[in-house]
């Protein structure tokens, strides 16, 4: 069991952490016909559109209230309630997810206080879901942003209820930061062999997965669950709960329904696989489709070629907790050591991941450990390139923001195919960093010039040399 080990540098030096509001803005972009909004000033929305614009490579709907340095001081709620009658009058959404900045945090701002009193005076616009997102107390980074705004919808959108299995093919899907746009539309997939049909909360793979619209821009959101399917989230007959940080989402939603969920760490990783294959063939009463059973046959069969390369091979891991974690039980299972972890936060789930050092810190810190405790491989994003071209080690590329690559989002990590695509990239990047050994030419060889052979070895002939 490992240790949490603190950096204690007075500054961050070469960020790992992503800002919490960038993870609340992240959650709101998988609702459909919702309009993002940022509670601060101009230049906080301006980088976080910019960041997903970078690692989705498509235009991303967000606004702020571009609060100025006078309400800064004497207070900015009135622009959170003027701006929600703007949006709404002006763009007609189902729902207005607010992120609150850090500055509006220590500013004091009242989001509750501040919805209180717009519903007070536009009660026309009642039926307009407004979801404000207070971050203070989330864990750090982008991962603790995010599942605070799962949490926030489910709290918002989801009624009590007593109906659970009323639509008995319905399943909803709790999707952790960690999960791509590609690794939804492969669990949806995965849900729908069974027959039944997937609800993700937030669906990332509706929205922000790249495709064109005959409408071209629009202020609200390009897709993703429609409000009336979350609210219908009490009927369904199971919960899937991918990644630790979205527990207390879970909890809420279990406690709202009572519909049984099942909670997964990682769906990366053969045991992973088959425990949501299990979980589903009971759930449906249906055997397991000819197709999951090919492909956890290729996934065998891709270990057996790929250990000889991964076997006693280490890496280091950077990222937000859910995805440092399933990435290093993902390694283990391979054969690759991961004896440190770079990570945002203290979250509970890393201390079962088996390795010597959980280190809180940033890339800098990740340097550092490499420095010391060398290694073949790095996992961590785009922001590592340059230390890892320093220390002469392959990088895998994971996490946010991926902005040097393109399709990263709509790569696929989970499930036995994409185990196994993770796996092949992983064998070829170890190759990578294992340096060959020169081809042994014998002395006694006849090459067709031998005074060149020689002088390209550095050896004389066994016609040159003077023997005993």
């Amino acid at each position: 069991m490992g240790e949490f080990i603190d950096s204690m540098k007075a500054l961050c030096v070469n960020p790992l952490k992503v800002d919490k509001s960038a993870g609340v803005v992240l959650a709101f972009l998988g609702l459909a016909r919702c309009f993002p909004l940022e509670h601060g000033v101009r230049g906080c929305a301006s980088f976080t559109k910019l960041f997903f614009m970078r690692h989705f490579q498509e235009p991303i709907p967000l606004q702020t209230t571009a609060i100025d340095h006078g309400a800064t001081i004497l207070g900015a709620d009135d622009n959170l309630v003027d701006g929600l009658r703007t949006v709404i009058e002006r763009h007609q959404p189902e729902v207005v997810g607010i992120a609150f900045t850090t500055m509006t945090e220590f500013q004091g701002a009242d989001a509750l206080r501040s919805v209180a009193e717009f519903r007070d005076r536009f009660p026309e616009h009642a039926h307009v879901a407004v979801i404000p997102v207070s971050t203070t107390d989330a864990p750090d980074g982008l991962e603790g942003g995010y599942a605070r705004a799962v949490e926030a919808i489910v709290g918002a959108l989801v009624p009590p209820t007593r109906s659970a299995g009323a639509c008995g093919a319905h399943i909803n899907i709790l999707a952790s930061s960690m999960l791509t746009p590609g690794d939804v539309d492969t669990l949806k997939d995965w849900v729908r062999a069974f027959d039944l049909r997937p609800v993700v909360i937030p669906d990332l793979g509706d929205s922000v997965d790249g495709h064109l619209l005959a409408h071209g821009f629009s202020p609200l959101t390009y897709g993703g669950v429609a409000r009336t399917e979350v609210e219908r989230a009490g009927q369904s007959a199971a919960t899937i709960v991918v990644g630790p940080s979205l527990g207390r989402a879970a909890d809420l939603l279990k406690a709202r329904t009572q519909v049984p969920d099942f909670r997964f760490p990682s769906l990366t990783g053969l045991e992973a696989c088959d425990e949501l294959t299990t979980a589903l063939r009971d759930i449906s009463g249906r055997s397991v489709p000819d197709r999951l059973r090919r492909q956890r046959d290729q996934l065998l069969d891709a270990m057996v070629d790929c250990h000889f390369r991964t076997a006693d091979t280490s890496a280091m891991v950077a990222g937000d907790p859910d995805l440092a974690g399933a990435l290093v039980r993902f390694a283990r299972s391979v054969g690759v050591r991961v004896p440190t972890i770079v990570t945002t936060a203290k979250a509970p789930s890393l201390r079962q991941c088996l390795s010597d050092r959980i280190v809180v810190g940033d890339l800098d810190d990740l340097e550092r450990e490499a420095t010391e405790h060398p290694v073949q491989l790095l996992i961590a994003n785009s922001h590592a390139n340059a230390l890892a071209a320093r220390l002469r080690v392959p990088l895998m590329r994971a996490g946010f923001p991926q902005h040097d690559v393109l399709g990263a989002h709509n790569k696929s990590w989970i499930g036995y195919a994409g185990t196994r695509q993770t796996l092949f990239e992983v064998a070829n990047l170890l190759a990578r960093s294992q340096p060959e050994a020169s081809p042994y030419s014998s002395i006694y060889g006849q090459p067709a010039d031998p005074s060149k052979a020689s002088a390209a070895h550095g050896r004389t002939s066994p016609d040159e040399r003077t023997l005993p």
